[in-house]
């Protein structure tokens, strides 16, 4: 079995960003909601407890056993040191001094294997109200600050350390030393767990599941989904049956430039021209999670229908990644809402077919290594994420041809743009937002009053957080300039500025 570190969520917003560092280590990990996580296994070979919003002094706050303590090494971060502490006899107290944003170790033991190769004065990134205040008997101090005098400990005769820092954040400076002494270290993991090892053990997992059986997979020029045919490809050969709608939602020639890349890797796959149902059920609605129900709706009719043609289908695949798994689940169990413009959702039941989803355990950058290393093409891996329900929810208000039309040739001329000049590959995603108003211009010796548009560009890792791009602003004026001229309809053009969180990346 796969080698595997346990990440228990208590709640923290960095309890993704544990699991990358973690898998930047090539050892796989797994997060899990700290009052649902699996059995003691022979693969899992360490523990790690994420921090929390929570502070151990609340009588709501999370108190699992910890009953896997001495028998695997185990690292409380933040929280899950806090708890350590006040659970075997030490005291937490609301901290005098509340300690947030950078800190510098003023002791470490670097005797100690978890702080090997850590320098004193190295900065760490705090972010807490409670304090360690006394640890009990058989803990040992093992690094400070000035403010804080338990900033790391070690239970003595055991693999059980905690920390007051996140080692997880950009601004620990040695948090990667420090997780790599953890995990490779003191977990004795063989980092092991690479691209090329996940594509050979996937492919024979999935022949041995699926055998003989025939498999349908929904298509959608995306990467995710992109790679999951792959792998399925490579395993399953010509059981594998692609399909790709043409909702009328997608970018520019997109539809016929992406079902020929298809082609051209071997798949076999059938387009269906949906363009016109989908406008036909859009039509008149304007509410944002309207529009999502409907696409979702009638893509589970087109898509029904098609795999009824195909015939004895056992299998549906999903290009379900690891975000999409852990943004189902909660720390207080199933969330009660689910994305409701992930793609199919809702179709296993209608369709009644077993769910394969070969990509469920990785983040959107390790899909893209896994999709170098089955040979994907780069122009198909290098794309930028697009919404589900397409151009519907960057259309604000009410869909029409008119503004589908406008907003394809917009959104075009800036990725062509952006591809020109060298710029596409520093932003994790763009596109172009048809704004509900009008606004007066003057184009020649005439008055106008058209439509605006706003242009979006982000960079992210994994889009669960993202910074708006800083494009040159002589590249924004070209962009403007050939939008207005060019697209018919459009007087202005706005740059969003917006970083998420507070804002999402798309508008709807």
């Amino acid at each position: 079995m796969q080698e595997t570190i346990l990440i228990l969520d208590f709640g923290s917003q960095f309890t993704q960003l544990i699991a990358r560092r973690v898998r930047e280590l090539n050892v796989y990990c797994e997060i899990h909601p700290f009052n649902n996580y699996p059995e003691l296994r022979s693969d899992i070979k360490g523990v790690i407890l994420s921090g929390s919003h929570f502070s151990v002094r609340d009588s709501q706050a999370p108190n699992p056993d910890l009953n896997f303590k001495g028998k695997v090494p185990l690292l409380g971060i933040c929280y899950g040191a806090q708890l350590m502490a006040q659970k075997f006899g030490g005291e937490v107290q609301a901290s005098k001094i509340r300690e947030y944003g950078r800190a510098h170790l003023s002791f470490v033991n670097d005797k100690d294997i978890l702080f090997r190769s850590i320098n004193i004065d190295s900065q760490v990134w705090m972010s807490h109200a409670d304090t360690i205040a006394k640890v009990p008997d058989n803990f040992e101090i093992i690094a400070s600050t000035k403010d804080v005098k338990v900033a790391g400990f070690r239970i003595q005769g055991e693999n059980t350390f905690g920390i007051q820092f996140h080692p997880e954040v950009y601004h620990t400076t040695q948090g990667a030393q420090l997780l790599n002494n953890f995990v490779v270290d003191i977990c004795g993991c063989s980092q092991n767990w690479t691209p090329d090892s996940f594509v050979d053990t996937t492919v024979k997992e999935l022949k041995e599941k699926l055998g003989n059986d025939q498999v349908v997979l929904a298509l959608s020029g995306g990467v995710d989904s992109t790679v999951a045919a792959s792998l399925l490809h490579r395993a399953i050969g010509k059981n594998l049956h692609c399909i790709f709608v043409d909702n009328g939602l997608l970018r520019k020639n997109e539809y016929e430039n992406v079902l020929h890349s298809y082609l051209e890797m071997g798949f076999q796959i059938k387009g269906v021209d949906a363009k016109e149902h989908f406008y036909a059920e859009l039509a008149g609605i304007s509410d944002p999670e309207m529009k999502r129900k409907a696409i979702g709706r009638v893509f589970i009719e087109v898509f029904d229908k098609e795999s009824h043609l195909i015939g004895d289908i056992k299998w549906l695949a999903q290009g379900t990644i690891y975000p999409d798994v852990i943004e189902s689940v909660s720390i207080k169990g199933p969330s009660a809402t689910i994305k409701s413009h992930h793609n199919v959702g809702g179709l296993p039941d209608k369709m009644n077919m077993k769910i394969v989803e070969p990509l469920r355990t990785l983040f959107k950058d390790e899909v893209r290594k896994v999709g170098k290393a089955l040979g994907v093409p780069a122009a198909i891996l290098q794309r930028h994420p697009f919404p589900g329900p397409g151009l519907a929810i960057r259309i604000l208000g009410e869909i029409t041809k008119q503004k589908i039309q406008m907003i394809q040739d917009a959104d075009h001329l800036f990725i062509e743009g952006l591809k020109r000049e060298d710029l596409y590959k520093n932003v994790w995603q763009a596109g172009a937002i048809f704004l509900p108003v009008q606004s007066v211009g003057v184009m020649g010796d005439e008055r106008t009053y058209e439509n605006a548009i706003a242009l979006r560009a982000v960079t992210s890792t994994d889009g669960m957080t993202a910074d708006w791009c800083h494009l040159p602003y002589e590249f924004l004026g070209r962009i403007s300039n050939e939008i207005i001229n060019k697209v018919k309809g459009i007087n202005r053009v706005v740059y969003d500025i917006s970083s998420k969180p507070p804002a999402t990346i798309e508008w709807e």
